[in-house]
């Protein structure tokens, strides 16, 4: 079988990112086989084609580390040909052959049915709305309840911070998107925001205090850096912030204090190598209590053939909201 992919090559001056006419050779091992609809554009498929971008692992590579399909083979008898798939995290995009393919073949232990979600819905969710989902119920299970007060949303612009605000905001809650584009205010209303506020914090030179004036019962925080110091620092007591993101650096310039004083929480979020039961359960809540309900007022198209500026638009920090990029017919 020859098929079409969008292949990642390492050069002298960086990463080419080529359409090209690919074998069963390069769709890697594994025993279910997928017809890809859609792939998405995630901040970490820009790495996968940025020189040192760090994710992956060896050149030539199909990025995307989403895709949504329908299986047309599969050696486990868990899935059959004509069921609709997601797959995502793990080593896909980064060390297996992603979702910018007409095909693509994973494990089926990475494979998850979809349960009121079309292959188009789940692509504009992909990682970074499983992300949100996840950052949502970690702080649910610490027992976070609308009642408890408004909870923040950073980088509420992002494809985390988006989805995050229209979940918590359909559950009931109070949410304050926090974002460094000005002419979001509207969006981030439309989507359930009580209240929309710049960057945090307001002077990004201060140097971070310890604690200051408690505001929020909860934080889904995709930004890190001294954004995730300050937020720790004005979580009311007993409440927690979910985190996934590093785009504010990779360092945290906080103290124990939020800890000790507060009983604040930072719950770690990690989508790539999320035990798949679990992953399949929150899926099917995506598609029932925690879907979304704005999903469509926020996802862009473009098909794969132009990942490449959509991929730029991303690590330029212009890119709002989730972009699907269609595979099928697309070629």
């Amino acid at each position: 079988m020859q098929f079409w992919a969008m292949v990642a090559h390492e050069t002298d001056g960086g990463v080419d990112l080529v359409r090209e006419e690919v074998g069963d050779d390069s769709l890697g091992p594994g025993v279910v086989t997928i017809k890809v609809h859609f792939s998405s554009a995630n901040f970490k498929d820009g790495l996968a084609v940025t020189p040192g971008g760090g994710v992956v692992r060896s050149y030539p590579i199909v990025p995307g580390i989403d895709l949504t399909g329908e299986v047309i083979d599969s050696e486990d008898p868990a899935f059959a040909p004509g069921d609709l798939v997601i797959a995502h995290g793990y080593d896909i995009g980064v060390a297996h052959n992603g979702g910018f393919a007409e095909y693509a073949r994973v494990p089926a232990e990475w494979v998850v049915k979809l349960d009121g979600l079309t292959t188009r819905e789940a692509a504009a969710l992909g990682t970074a709305g499983f992300t949100a989902a996840l950052s949502v119920q970690a702080l649910l299970d610490r027992g976070l309840t609308p009642a408890a007060g408004p909870v923040l949303v950073t980088g509420a612009t992002g494809g985390v911070g988006t989805v995050a605000v229209d979940i918590l905001a359909g559950l009931g809650f109070e949410v304050v998107a926090s974002t460094g584009k000005t002419d979001a205010g509207e969006r981030l209303a439309a989507l359930g925001a009580k209240s929309v506020i710049g960057r945090l914090p307001e002077d990004p030179d201060a140097k971070p205090r310890p604690l200051a004036k408690a505001q929020w019962a909860g934080a889904v925080d995709s930004v890190g850096g001294k954004s995730l110091a300050h937020v720790l620092s004005t979580i009311r007591y007993g409440g927690a912030a979910a985190v996934s993101g590093l785009t504010g650096g990779t360092g945290l310039p906080t103290t124990v204090m939020p800890f000790i004083l507060r009983g604040v929480a930072l719950l770690g979020i990690d989508s790539v190598q999320f035990p798949i039961d679990k992953r399949r359960e929150l899926w099917t809540r995506l598609g029932k209590d925690l879907k979304p309900q704005h999903l469509s007022d926020y996802e862009n198209y473009a098909p794969v053939t132009r990942a490449a500026e959509v991929l730029d638009s991303i690590r330029a920090g212009r890119h709002s909201g989730r972009t699907v990029l269609g595979v099928a017919g697309e070629f």
